[in-house]
């Protein structure tokens, strides 16, 4: 059984960090390395391929690790 407490410490992790993300992105402007430009609006977990975020009025998901320059 000592590998719950592991796993539970692994999850809480990865929410912790999910929830700094978006506390640092959310409601941002942002530019991505393909030009796109906007707002971000969301945050999703995405199993396949991680962090990926939306922006207002453009249509899709992009990986956060396209982000080429983000508002402080």
């Amino acid at each position: 059984m000592p590998q719950m407490p592991r796993a539970k410490a692994h999850a809480s992790a990865i929410l912790r960090e999910y929830h700094e993300a978006e506390t640092e992105l959310i409601g941002k402007a942002v530019v991505l390395t393909d030009g796109t430009a906007g707002t971000v609006e969301e945050l999703y977990l995405d199993e396949a391929h991680g962090l990926r975020l939306s922006i207002a009025g453009h249509p899709g998901k992009w990986p956060v690790a396209t982000i080429k320059l983000a508002q402080k």
